[in-house]
């Protein structure tokens, strides 16, 4: 069984708005490793009509990028891509795959099928896997800025408090530093 890994660019007061993160080649690096350190990513659908929305343009060459971006968008065009969508059911990204019904059994049945481990990379979907106590490990890269506005990690809250163990902080030269924790056991 694969881990499922949340992962998210998040600001020191926990926005996660995407344009908020400093977009330089040493973080579209970090990124790109844990992609390839994975056997699949994992999206709600916003996250999804995003990605789709431009990747697949930079992968093509359509669209002007540097090295490193263009670098994670031919990754990402190969990587299968599973979207958890109850309003829409079609995505025709290349290996795009669409994850209805039961949340926590079909989230699960994927960790099993996937030993490489999950890539979850949508907020609003995370809370959903964290009630479901579905998530194993987090990888965050916390950005030196305070965008003082939302939307914010957990903003809807959860149950109870999630108790990490810290396995790595690394600083990167832009001052974000990339955070690695896992589930306490117990």
């Amino acid at each position: 069984m694969g881990l499922l890994t949340f992962s998210l660019n998040v600001t020191l007061d926990g926005c996660v708005d995407h344009e908020e993160g400093i977009a330089d080649d040493e973080t579209h690096a970090f990124f790109t490793r844990l992609m390839d350190e994975s056997g699949a990513m994992l999206w709600g659908r916003v996250t999804y009509e995003m990605m789709e929305g431009y990747w697949p343009a930079v992968a093509r060459g359509d669209e002007e990028a540097p090295p490193a971006m263009r670098e994670w968008a031919v990754k990402l065009e190969a990587k299968p891509k599973y979207v958890v969508s109850s309003t829409r059911t079609d995505f025709p990204w290349t290996n795009s795959h669409h994850i209805a019904g039961d949340l926590c059994t079909n989230v699960q049945k994927l960790k099993d099928a996937t030993p490489a481990g999950v890539l979850l990379g949508s907020g609003k979907l995370a809370t959903e896997l964290d009630r479901l106590d579905l998530i194993d490990a987090y990888k965050f890269l916390v950005h030196p800025r305070i965008a003082g506005h939302g939307p914010t990690l957990y903003e809807s809250g959860l149950p109870g408090t999630r108790r990490l163990e810290l396995i790595s902080a690394k600083p990167l030269r832009s001052g974000a530093v990339a955070m690695h924790y896992r589930r306490e056991s117990g």
